[in-house]
């Protein structure tokens, strides 16, 4: 059994680490956020929400900072060991991967403010689709890093194959919706790149899950995590 949360001898110390515990717990709160405000923008063509998206995406770096000097703090003064320095080094990998997943869905809405100038694009519903799945993927490695729980941890690492998969037909549609109309070359592009965002919020999310199971077991994942993303093969081919 995980020894997490098992209290100190020091309270200041027990503090501390809920402190850094909760200030995760937050910026995880603040990103999944931004990234539904950002799957929203683009299914509404919502050009204040994206604006809105991109604005915000400094509260999520502060939340950054923050863990940052605490997490510093806490190794030169206390030197936890053990499950201490677990939760603290794995609290700071996952606020970097927060922090680029706030990243994602900026550049997402940034793209979206270009979409809205031309006209709808089919293929736009299957990302939306593709992003609402990578939101609820995100939901649930939160919930299950903020709860300790490893098995739910894993659900979440064995479903980036679904994003993937979502991926690559995504690629394969928008590339084929260019090649039919010249004229949708532009929003296509776009299309693609915020499609590559989503994809690798999927990939942060996954880091995230594996960082919860060392966090919660001790023991890393050290099987490579089996990816099926075709895209690159296929634009190759087309080249």
């Amino acid at each position: 059994m995980p020894t997490i949360g098992d209290q100190h001898i020091v309270k200041s110390f027990d503090e501390e680490l809920k402190r850094l515990h909760d200030a995760l717990a937050r910026m995880g709160g603040l990103t999944e956020q931004q990234l539904k405000s950002a799957i929203e923008a683009l299914e509404r063509r919502d050009s204040d929400l994206a604006s809105r998206v991109m604005n915000e995406d400094a509260q999520v770096d502060e939340c950054e900072s923050f863990i940052n000097d605490q997490t510093v703090r806490l190794l030169a003064l206390r030197a936890p060991v053990a499950d201490d320095l677990r939760a603290v080094i794995a609290t700071l990998k996952a606020a970097g991967d927060l922090e680029r997943i706030a990243d994602h869905a900026a550049n997402a809405a940034k793209r979206s403010l270009v979409l809205n100038q031309l006209p709808p694009v089919a293929p736009m519903r299957s990302l939306v689709r593709m992003g609402k799945l990578v939101q609820g993927l995100l939901a649930e490695v939160l919930g299950a890093y903020i709860t300790y729980d490893a098995e739910r941890a894993l659900a979440v690492r064995s479903r980036d194959q679904e994003v993937d998969d979502l991926y690559s037909s995504l690629f394969r549609e928008i590339l084929t919706y260019m090649m039919e109309d010249p004229r949708t070359i532009t929003p296509g592009t776009h299309l693609m790149f915020i499609a590559k965002n989503i994809e690798r919020i999927g990939d942060h999310a996954t880091n995230i899950a594996e960082m919860t199971y060392y966090l919660v077991t001790g023991r890393s994942l050290n099987d490579q995590r089996p990816k099926r993303d075709t895209s690159v093969l296929e634009g190759a081919a087309t080249e």
